[in-house]
């Protein structure tokens, strides 16, 4: 069977992985099901997804049915976007009063349905990184903000999880390799992974309710 991208293929299972095993540790924290862990396991989980069927499309391209490769990068750019709705979704309901929160929560599903809606005629990667981009901002900035005012020990994670995301992003956008077999992709999933191993330790310690 032909591979196209081995190496890439192999991270993003990896990053993927991860991803689900945090997920699920963070869903076990969580009895509510409603609160802001819960909602990082949801973004965990889409995450997870979204890295096992972007490997998969990096894989298998060559091998598998036109057909069946675009469905899958679209399922890839759907669960990216719906995985910055949850942990956006998660620092608008700890972040802000329950009366404001409910007006920032449908912003958040304004913003996934606009998402959405774009994503159905579009398949560039960009796209993603500019509704990413734009969540882990809002999101850095209610951590910076929850830093300054309560010396939060998880908002500290969480902003070195974001800030690791963008250095990732920076990575990939920026198309700097280590090596003829490990490019600019497989390093941007290794630093995602440390990225989001930040992001699990800082949201394990929010409030479940």
């Amino acid at each position: 069977m032909n591979i196209a991208e081995p190496t890439t293929m192999l991270t993003d299972y990896l990053l993927g992985a991860l991803c689900l095993l945090w997920g699920w540790k963070l869903w076990r924290l969580t009895e509510s099901r409603k609160g802001a862990q819960a909602l990082w396991a949801r973004a965990f989980f889409a995450t997870g997804l979204a890295a096992w069927l972007g490997g998969t499309v990096h894989g298998f391209t060559p091998t598998f049915p036109e057909t069946l490769i675009m469905a899958m990068w679209k399922g890839t750019l759907y669960l990216t976007g719906i995985a910055s709705f949850f942990m956006l979704a998660a620092v608008v309901l700890v972040s802000l009063p329950r009366a404001i929160s409910r007006w920032g929560l449908a912003m958040c599903v304004l913003k996934l349905a606009g998402y959405l809606g774009w994503m159905f005629y579009h398949q560039d990667f960009r796209f993603v990184v500019y509704d990413y981009g734009s969540a882990l901002i809002v999101i850095l900035a209610f951590q910076l903000a929850a830093l300054y005012r309560r010396r939060s020990v998880a908002a500290g994670w969480i902003a070195g999880g974001i800030v690791l995301c963008f250095v990732g992003a920076g990575i990939q956008q920026g198309g700097i390799s280590l090596h003829a077999h490990f490019n600019h992709n497989d390093l941007f999933h290794v630093v995602q992974m440390g990225a989001f191993y930040l992001l699990f330790r800082g949201s394990s310690h929010l409030p479940d309710s």
